[in-house]
C-alpha cells in the first residue's frame, strides 16, 4: 500500500514538474524579444509625447525661487496668489522676528491663566456642592435659606461667571494658535 502511494505521488510530482520546466525554458528565450519590443514601444511613446507638448515645461533650472507655479487659471488669479504670498511672507518675517521665546512665553502665560481659572472653578463647584447639602444648626436660618436660597444662588452665579472665563481663555489660546500660524511660526512653539 505504501509503495503504491509513493509511486502515485512520484507520478503526480513528475506530471506537475515537467510542464513547469518546459514553460521555464520557453520563457527564458522570450524575454529578449519582449524587452526589445518594450524598449522600442517606450521610444515611440516618448517621441509621440514630445511632439504633443504645447505648454511651458518647468524644470529645476527654470522653476521660480519664490512663490508657486500656477499652471491653471488666469493671470488675475496668479497676481492675487502672489499678493497673498507677499502678505504671508511678511507675516512669517514678523513671526520669525519675534522668535521662539516670544511665542513660548505667550503660550505659557495663556496656559497658566487657564490653569488658574480651572482650579478656581473646581473650588467654586465644590463649595456649591457643599452648600446644596449643608445643614444649619439654627432652625430659623435653615428655613430662610431653604426659602430664598440666596447664598446658593449667589455662589451659582460665581460658578457660571468662572465657567465663562474658562471658555474665554480657551478661545484665547485657540486665537493665539491661529496668530502663530499666520505669522509663519512652527506649531511646535505652541506646545508646552
Amino acid at each position: 500500500m505504501r509503495k503504491a502511494t509513493h509511486a502515485l505521488l512520484a507520478t503526480f510530482g513528475l506530471a506537475v514538474l515537467l510542464p513547469a520546466a518546459a514553460y521555464a525554458q520557453e520563457s527564458q528565450s522570450e524575454p529578449k524579444q519582449q524587452t526589445e519590443s518594450l524598449a522600442e514601444a517606450a521610444r515611440k511613446a516618448r517621441e509621440k509625447k514630445q511632439g504633443q507638448q504645447k505648454g511651458k515645461v518647468f524644470t529645476n533650472e527654470n522653476l521660480p525661487d519664490k512663490g508657486t507655479v500656477n499652471v491653471v487659471g488666469s493671470e488675475q488669479a496668479q497676481t492675487e496668489n502672489q499678493a497673498g504670498q507677499g502678505q504671508q511672507a511678511q507675516g512669517q518675517a514678523q513671526g520669525q522676528e519675534r522668535g521662539e521665546a516670544y511665542w513660548r512665553g505667550r503660550f505659557a502665560e495663556a496656559r497658566k491663566q487657564l490653569a488658574d481659572a480651572e482650579k478656581e472653578l473646581d473650588i467654586l463647584q465644590r463649595e456649591l456642592n457643599l452648600m446644596n447639602v449643608q445643614y444649619y444648626a439654627d432652625p430659623q436660618k435653615t428655613l430662610n435659606e431653604e426659602l430664598s436660597r440666596k447664598a446658593v444662588n449667589e455662589h451659582r452665579a460665581k460658578v457660571d461667571a468662572k465657567q465663562a472665563e474658562v471658555t474665554k481663555l480657551r478661545q484665547g489660546i485657540e486665537e493665539l494658535e491661529r496668530e502663530l500660524r499666520a505669522a509663519g511660526g512652527p506649531p511646535g512653539w505652541a506646545r508646552q
